[in-house]
């Protein structure tokens, strides 16, 4: 016949048993979509190269901007807020760890415990020998050395599995460095080469104004002559006037373009290294662009997507897990005795001690159902965010393929149009001096001039940062 207390732990694990047999929520989970098109539309042949193989040091062709990447690389603030965030990630792996393995301690304890005379305790010891002929001391004292272990069993994976979600965002903030790192190198780039654009149209400002000053001479002398009249020397004056104002715009812009790039050196303001000369000619990057299935493995933001989604689905079935027994160990060993002498004597003074006890929850489990259920929306939000990168990442990509396609036209009729305003502008002047020609036409003609340049300047400026945005998007340059 089966005993009181038998009868109790069959009745407590038949209760645990119907526990975990309860209704447990269904996870609400669709595959992530990760398919992707064959092939960009830009170039019309597939290339099976990618740009983002090169490191950047091999990409960029120049020299100071070369260095000036660099410099970032190492002082950047942002980058370096992103290696302390990598820093806080291992460390919780190390935390998540921790639990897989038994805890093990030692305590040493002394105590003094008086209970009352006429108390079932007091009682009993009055009426004890603890030695033959020496009854139980009145206080007793309690002098202890053992050591213990508290384990939990890992029945259903949990333990492991915080281990691994832990592990996947780990390597997730190492993606996001990266991240950092490609986006960073691409900034330093754009701001670079806008800073030479900057500077080619600061020099052609220069060169436009001389050509109006002396535009303004020549309509002077000519109004002495009683040629033109004051109205011809006002509005040369004028457009002198605002070429000289664009001039101190087009500096304040070169100030603030060399602030922005020192910023992300993480220096305070000093001159910028650079040669603006030939920007005109500067040869663009070669930008293979490899086919659109390399982005799943090129990009840092795609992969660490990807790893955040793996977190969020084991973080599902660490919480699926709560509704589930737990099985938890504690074992104690070692020595007990009222007088430290005793401690010694074995193996009377010995205590040793094991347990397990099966634990799950039966009753009020609303606070379970919530956090599985928060777990299963953070899952479904991260696979969203994880088709929407890849989505992201192809249109970027595509969208600045394009871009340097029709800007490479857009460049062959804005030089024809600069090369056929310069020959207008000299032609311009020459019948001016003979008086053949208006003073308005003059100018009119020094205006487009002038302003064609600087949008010839300005095309240049955006092959280049498309070509460097090409880069980013493909994935280059944290490798």
């Amino acid at each position: 016949m089966l005993t009181y207390k038998t009868q109790a732990s069959l009745l407590l694990a038949a209760l645990l048993l119907a526990a975990a047999g309860c209704k447990i929520p269904v996870m609400t989970q669709r595959n992530e979509n990760r398919s992707i098109p064959d092939r960009f539309a830009h170039p019309a042949v597939p290339d099976r190269t990618s740009a983002a193989a090169l490191p950047w040091q091999t990409f960029f062709n120049d020299s100071n901007l070369v260095a000036l990447i660099d410099t970032a690389v190492k002082n950047n603030q942002e980058l370096n807020i992103t290696m302390q965030e990598i820093s806080l990630a291992r460390n919780d792996v190390h935390l998540r760890q921790a639990p897989l393995r038994p805890v093990v301690g030692a305590r040493i304890g002394a105590g003094l415990d008086k209970p009352g005379r006429y108390t079932s305790q007091g009682a009993g010891d009055a009426s004890t020998e603890i030695e033959p002929g020496k009854p139980v001391p009145d206080p007793l004292a309690d002098f202890g050395i053992s050591l213990y272990a508290n384990w939990e069993i890992d029945i259903w994976k949990k333990l492991r599995n915080a281990k691994k979600a832990a592990l996947a965002r780990y390597l997730a903030t190492v993606e996001g460095k990266n991240f950092v790192l490609t986006n960073l190198i691409a900034e330093v780039a754009r701001t670079y080469y806008e800073l030479l654009a900057l500077d080619n149209q600061l020099a052609v400002v220069q060169q436009t104004i001389a050509l109006q000053q002396n535009a303004l001479k020549i309509v002077r002398i000519q109004k002495e002559a009683a040629r033109t009249t004051e109205l011809a020397v006002q509005k040369f004056q004028a457009e002198v006037q605002r070429s000289l104002s664009l001039e101190f715009e087009v500096r304040q812009k070169i100030t603030e373009a060399e602030n922005t790039l020192n910023l992300l050196l993480g220096r305070y303001p000093q001159a910028i290294k650079r040669n603006s000369t030939g920007f005109l000619q500067e040869t663009l990057p070669v930008t293979h662009t490899g086919l659109p299935a390399m982005l799943l493995s090129n990009r840092p933001d795609i992969r660490k997507a990807e790893l955040e989604l793996s977190a969020a689905k084991l973080d599902v079935k660490i919480a699926r897990a709560e509704f589930y027994p737990s099985l938890g160990i504690t074992a104690a060993l070692g020595v007990q005795a009222f007088k430290p002498s005793y401690l010694v004597k074995l193996p009377e003074s010995m205590l040793y001690s094991m347990a397990g006890d099966l634990a799950a929850p039966l009753v009020n489990r609303a606070a379970i159902k919530a956090e599985f259920y928060n777990a299963n929306a953070r899952q479904v939000q991260a696979m969203y965010n994880y088709e929407r990168t890849i989505l992201a990442a192809y249109l970027e990509v595509s969208t600045q393929l394009a871009k340097i396609a029709n800007l490479k036209e857009s460049y062959g009729f804005r030089s024809e149009q600069v090369a056929a305003l310069d020959r207008s502008t000299a032609i311009s002047n020459a019948l001016f001096r003979s008086a053949r020609a208006d003073y308005l036409e003059v100018l009119m003609t020094q205006r487009d001039a002038l302003e064609a340049k600087l949008e010839l300047i300005e095309t240049k400026k955006d092959q280049l940062l498309a070509v460097t945005n090409v880069y980013r998007d493909l994935g280059g340059g944290w490798k």
